[in-house]
């Protein structure tokens, strides 16, 4: 009898792994658009911060109030703590985030090279079942178990790892190549037997220091499904993390659906709308101050350009000659963001008059000049935040949103200690 498949799913990890590399950092807002765009695109998860953190939780409640109100669609937020019970509690107790991923590693080197005998491979087993435990104590919908490092730990123990967070209550296994060291068919061969031992969904968090994240990413997801399990993806917007960077969310998404020998194979639990990946991709390459390299897939200005003569001629007789995918999939490009002539702009400076022209070219008009003084206040406070101009949606988003903004714009220091 044949195995039933799996199906794939994607969790984007740009406002948790994105962020927290050196020189890619957003703003609270842009954080927020973020999540906003991959609701749109259809994405199953963001890892969208981490509820231990102080200065994220009014973040955090601020998101988790416009998820309920509907404005992210069907979009999950997931908070990543260390798979520590005082972790796990401090993040319950500061937060109403429900959903979570648990991180500890696995592997010899960095149980001996970065715990420094704090935990036995033995003792890390128990913290994470712990931390597993507290989570669902405190209302936890779903807990995923992170095994970092996982690619350099021995497979017999990441086994019995991945058999105990079972048994705790985990849903899902992270299965983490933390220095990108994996190849396509050295994952593909640990993801098929730890699949078929534990049989728990397992997520592939691949980072890309050689240029191989998508392709593992692929490789592992694949052993996954056809072990019977749903696999999750774990990817960033432009492929931006730490190093080198992780794998590339939209380039994931077009392997699955057009690479041969995956297409048609590959079962996307995701209803995904493509039209969003291009302005999700450059408002995020405009956020981080990245700007997207010509021969980016998908989104890149070269990839759908042709100037060899046998190209030019292919492509003019049917773009299929030289094109795998159609270029309007990704959406049409915005309107250019600097127009030439009398220009009126808002942000950290405007007043009120300019601000209320800025908003009526977008067709939001304001009934009161008190209304405009707050949203004024709203944009200002934001551009301050972000350091650059505000995008149309962000201006919109400020507009129909501004009880939300407004929290996630405020933040409290914590008592200095004397």
């Amino acid at each position: 009898m044949e195995t039933q498949r799996g199906k794939i799913y994607f969790i984007d990890v740009t406002n948790r792994d994105g962020v927290q590399a050196p020189r890619t950092k957003l703003a609270k807002l842009q954080k927020t658009m973020v999540n906003y765009y991959l609701g749109q695109l259809g994405i199953c998860q963001s890892e969208f911060g981490f509820p231990g953190l102080w200065h994220e939780q009014n973040y955090i409640e601020a998101n988790l109030r416009l998820a309920e109100k509907g404005v992210l669609g069907k979009l999950v937020l997931e908070g990543w703590c260390r798979a520590l019970v005082g972790d796990v509690e401090e993040a319950a107790q500061r937060t109403r985030v429900r959903h979570f991923n648990l991180s500890i590693p696995t592997s010899e080197q960095m149980i001996q090279g970065k715990l420094r005998g704090k935990f036995t491979p033995e003792g890390v087993i128990l913290n994470m079942v712990d931390a597993v435990h507290a989570a669902k104590e405190r209302g936890a919908l779903t807990v995923g178990v992170n095994a970092e490092d996982a690619s350099r730990t021995d497979l017999d123990y990441l086994i019995r790892f991945a058999l105990a967070a079972k048994e705790a209550g985990a849903d899902r296994l992270r299965y983490c190549d933390t220095i990108g060291g994996d190849t396509p068919s050295r994952i593909y061969q640990r993801i098929s037997q730890l699949a078929q031992a534990v049989g728990i969904s397992i997520e592939l968090h691949c980072h890309n220091d050689l240029g191989l994240a998508v392709a593992n990413s692929l490789a592992g997801a694949q052993a996954a499904v056809e072990a019977g399990l749903d696999a999750y993806i774990n990817a960033t917007v432009n492929g931006v993390g730490e190093r080198a960077g992780q794998a590339d969310l939209l380039s994931c998404i077009l392997a699955c659906n057009f690479s041969f020998g995956l297409a048609g194979e590959l079962e996307l639990g995701d209803n995904l709308h493509l039209e969003v990946a291009r302005r999700l991709a450059n408002y995020v390459a405009n956020a981080f101050g990245l700007p997207l390299p010509i021969n980016q897939p998908g989104v890149g200005s070269n990839v759908f350009a042709h100037e060899s003569g046998i190209h030019a001629d292919g492509t003019l007789k049917d773009p299929r000659n030289y094109e795998l995918y159609d270029y309007d999939l990704f959406g049409l490009p915005e309107r250019p963001s600097s127009p030439m002539g009398r220009i009126i702009t808002t942000g950290e400076y405007g007043g009120v008059s300019g601000l209320r022209h800025v908003y009526e070219r977008l067709g939001i008009y304001f009934e009161s000049q008190e209304e405009a003084r707050d949203i004024l206040q709203l944009v200002q406070a934001a551009n301050a935040h972000t350091h650059i101009p505000l995008t149309d949606d962000e201006l919109r988003f400020i507009a129909h949103h501004s009880e939300e903004v407004r929290l996630l714009l405020t933040m409290s220091l914590q008592p200095a200690h004397s």
